[in-house]
């Protein structure tokens, strides 16, 4: 007999936004944190709109981990634990896989971005993070008194009332409500390749969680005290020689109480108000260029001289000196 599902959950499901991309200028915690990084790139990515191929096979990999979990999770709740169980998972994540990579190839203009044996050595580390993923799975997700709230669940609202014509968009991997304790869960998954060293957690990785708690609240009506937060962090590689027991998946919950949500909160205020009008349109500021080997190391823009000279001219200098 299926479980009956609370109203509190019922209208979050009635009250998705759907998402127009015409008629609002739209930013997300990736374009705030690209912006601080380097206003240079984002100027050239949202404002130019001047498109560069950024996937590789760390996209790939983690955007076909996220739907297999997600689809597990979906069948794990909404039916039941034996159900789930049946999903042949490394077929399911294969199928994934393969499908994303054709997408990132065709929007690299038909041209390979890994090797065959790159792509082989993802695949089974894939495969032995969802070994693991469906022994442990108890231990990360209960459904004692647990509904799913969803996957992929929507945001979209101004992060600044008097900027309406500017909307935060963001979609939250997993949302999931306790009747027991009255009280939602939302979990972000990350693929890495060795896991984090939570101890070193910088704070724009944390404020995308707390965001994602502060919006969640506005965007459902949900006391903020109400609603918790956590990665949930895949690893490809354990380290084989150690005494200790090593996992591929681990916990991670960031501080997101009311000091933290606030510095989220002027962070992502501050980035709005820099750069955009009234009306939402873009402001013609200068967007300086913020050189240093991390960011040009990552950047699409960095090796193009007519778009970025700096970071053409950093990654010389780095390459001859180290």
């Amino acid at each position: 007999m299926a479980k009956k599902i609370p109203k509190i959950v019922k209208e979050i499901i009635r009250n998705r936004p759907e998402i127009n991309y015409a008629f609002k200028k739209h930013v997300s915690y990736s374009q705030m944190s690209i912006y601080k990084q380097c206003q240079h790139r984002w100027k050239l990515q949202y404002k130019d709109k001047i498109k560069k191929f950024n996937s590789s096979i760390h996209t790939v990999f983690g955007t076909a981990m996220h739907e297999v979990m997600q689809q597990y999770l979906d069948v794990f709740y909404n039916q039941t634990k034996v159900a789930a169980n049946k999903l042949d998972l490394p077929d399911l994540f294969q199928d994934y896989y393969i499908n994303e990579y054709q997408k990132q190839y065709k929007s690299n203009s038909n041209t390979h971005f890994s090797s065959p044996t790159e792509m082989r050595e993802f695949y089974n580390d894939g495969i032995e993070i969802l070994k693991e993923f469906k022994k442990r799975v108890g231990g990360f997700f209960s459904k004692r008194g647990t509904y799913l709230v969803g996957c992929e669940v929507p945001l979209d609202l101004p992060p600044i009332k008097t900027l309406n014509k500017v909307h935060y968009t963001g979609y939250l991997d997993i949302v999931l409500y306790n009747e027991t304790v009255d009280e939602f869960q939302i979990i972000d998954i990350k693929t890495s390749t060795r896991g984090w060293n939570t101890k070193k957690v910088d704070d724009m990785k944390k404020y995308q969680l707390v965001l994602y708690k502060k919006y969640f609240s506005e965007q459902y009506n949900i006391p903020i005290e109400k609603i918790n937060v956590s990665f949930l962090i895949l690893k490809r590689k354990i380290y084989e020689d150690t005494e200790y027991i090593m996992r591929r998946m681990t916990e991670y919950s960031p501080a997101s109480g009311r000091n933290t949500v606030a510095a989220a909160s002027r962070t992502m205020n501050d980035f709005v108000l820099e750069a955009f009008n009234q009306d939402g349109s873009i402001k013609e500021n200068k967007y300086p260029k913020s050189v240093s080997k991390w960011n040009c190391t990552f950047c699409p823009y960095a090796v193009d001289e007519n778009l970025c000279g700096q970071g053409v001219h950093f990654l010389y200098w780095y390459i001859v000196l180290f």
